[in-house]
């Protein structure tokens, strides 16, 4: 009897393994870096850049980020049929990235945290417009990047330029900027404004002897640009309608203003009260409270069919004359608060638009800076406050 029956069985199993071809080499390897790095953006980590300056100077324009996905909590995503490492179209074209032959309902994983005041946070955009009025899946619409400053429940209002809170001044980012209107005695040398750090500023007029710039500022650079023997003055003001550099009022709408200008005469420095949604609360259904929320509670909410009629919400066929938001609700806006299209232009950021919150800076460049200095070094690793 062979006692040792299974050694011939090894040894010829051994004799039929033919080794590898470099080219299933290269496909293993290649499909394991797609998957790892799938699973990674996906479960953990993803990596951002900074198009826009809406959050200058916290972040800046050619800023490279991580985004933590684990501290609010991983969502699964509605459309399992998608190219890997893609978001809504295929890399440099327009063929969609993605096919909704299946469709599944999308859930969050447990996360470390909650969203915070004032944390930075990236999330999918809402509104259609602001997606090329394409209706994507929740989470392929357009990424953007703001600070959240009110949170569900809380009541927040704008007073000349200062956010509260309930009632509170809220806590002002330190690297915060407005516009402002700064009438020179002469062209401002490229010098000044490397010295003082400005990464905006343009001519909009000449008045007499004086040219007139406008300039993204933090106060205490304006406080000190206005101390030179050749700055004759310096205030905040933004472009009007006519082209025209004036301060906002209070009273005085914004003709894009949320939710409604003609019944609520709101404008980015002078703004609400307004309660922010959270998941529970239930308001009662009449004109001003659909002026505020109807939108949201349409498009939003989860509501299957929901629709405004006149001063009537209708779900499901049915008037109801009290609504309970069946998901929470977040107020983003931008550092660069006179030049940042957000929360106080087109609404509330529904918590399944939440995408991760900005952890820190792996890399920046300025694009406009010449070869030898286009890498900001100091800015390599900077957490995201």
């Amino acid at each position: 009897m062979n006692w040792k029956f299974w050694k011939k069985k090894e040894d010829s199993s051994k004799e039929e393994r033919k080794p590898k071809s470099k080219a299933r080499e290269w496909a293993d390897a290649i499909i394991f870096a797609v998957v790892a790095a799938t699973l990674i953006r996906w479960l953990i980590m993803e990596a951002y850049t900074i198009p826009t300056p809406s959050m200058e100077n916290s972040l800046l324009v050619g800023d490279f980020l991580f985004v933590s996905k684990f501290h609010y909590g991983t969502r699964t995503t509605t459309t399992p049929l998608q190219v890997p490492l893609t978001h809504q179209k295929i890399w440099f074209t327009d063929i969609p990235s993605y096919v909704e032959w299946i469709k599944l309902p999308q859930y969050r994983l447990p996360g470390i945290s909650h969203v915070k005041r004032n944390d930075v946070v990236v999330f999918n955009v809402p509104p259609l417009e602001l997606n090329d009025y394409i209706d994507y899946p929740v989470d392929l619409k357009t990424n953007y990047i703001k600070r959240c400053v009110a949170i569900p429940g809380d009541t927040l209002q704008i007073i000349d330029r200062q956010v509260y809170i309930n009632g509170e001044p809220g806590e002002n980012p330190p690297l915060m900027q407005f516009s402002y209107r700064v009438a020179a005695n002469s062209l401002i040398n490229e010098r000044v404004l490397e010295k003082y750090e400005i990464n905006e500023a343009s001519v909009k007029e000449r008045d007499g002897d004086q040219i007139i710039y406008q300039m993204q500022l933090r106060p205490q650079v304006a406080d000190e640009l206005e101390s030179l023997p050749f700055i004759q003055s310096v205030e905040v003001a933004v472009l009007n309608p006519y082209g025209k550099l004036e301060p906002r009022k209070p009273g005085v709408p914004e003709s894009n203003i949320f939710p409604n200008p003609e019944r609520f005469p709101w404008n980015g420095d002078f703004y609400g009260p307004l309660v922010i949604p959270a998941k529970g609360m239930t308001i009662s259904i009449n004109d001003s409270t659909l002026a505020l929320y109807g939108t949201t509670i349409r498009d939003y909410d989860h509501n299957e069919d929901a629709r405004i009629e006149g001063n009537r919400l209708i779900i499901d066929g049915r008037e109801v004359t009290e609504y309970t938001f069946k998901q929470n609700y977040y107020f983003m806006m931008g550092d660069n608060r006179h030049n940042s299209l957000d929360s106080r232009y087109w609404g509330f950021v529904p918590e399944d638009h939440i995408v991760g919150k900005a952890f820190f800076i792996w890399l920046s460049i300025d694009r406009n800076a010449s070869f030898f200095n286009k890498i900001r070094w100091s800015r390599f690793f900077r957490i995201i406050e």
